[in-house]
C-alpha cells in the first residue's frame, strides 16, 4: 500500500505560481512513477509525470509552464506551476503508479482568479 498526502493548493491570481507538494508514504520501494492529475469539472487528465529510472511527460497545456521534479530523501514529488491560468482553476490529485496498481491522493484544490 503507497499513502499521498499532498499539499500546497490555494487561490491564486492569473500569472502567479504555486508548488504542490505530494508526499508518499508506506511501500515507496513498490512504486515506479508518479504524476499529477486535474480534474475540472469533466475528466481527469494528466498535467505531468515522472518516471522513476528517467524522464517526465508534460500535458501540452502546461509544457513551458510546469516543473514536476523529486526528492528521494523526503519521497515527495513536487509541481511547480508558474504563469498560471483561469484555465489552470481544477482539483489537483497526486497518483503513485506502483506495481500493485496505482494509488491517489485526496486531492487538493487550486483556483486561479482572472
Amino acid at each position: 500500500q503507497v499513502q499521498l498526502v499532498e499539499s500546497g493548493g490555494g487561490l491564486v491570481q492569473a500569472g502567479g505560481s504555486l508548488r504542490l507538494s505530494c508526499a508518499a508514504s508506506g511501500s515507496i520501494s513498490s512504486i515506479n512513477a508518479m504524476g499529477w492529475y486535474r480534474q475540472a469539472p469533466g475528466q481527469r487528465e494528466l498535467v505531468a509525470r515522472i518516471i522513476f529510472g528517467g524522464g517526465t511527460n508534460y500535458a501540452d497545456s502546461v509544457k513551458g509552464r510546469a516543473t514536476i521534479s523529486r526528492d528521494n530523501a523526503k519521497n515527495t514529488v513536487y509541481l511547480q506551476m508558474n504563469s498560471l491560468k483561469p484555465e489552470d482553476t481544477a482539483v489537483y490529485y497526486c497518483k503513485a503508479e506502483a506495481y500493485r496498481g496505482g494509488y491517489w491522493g485526496q486531492g487538493t484544490q487550486v483556483t486561479v482568479s482572472a
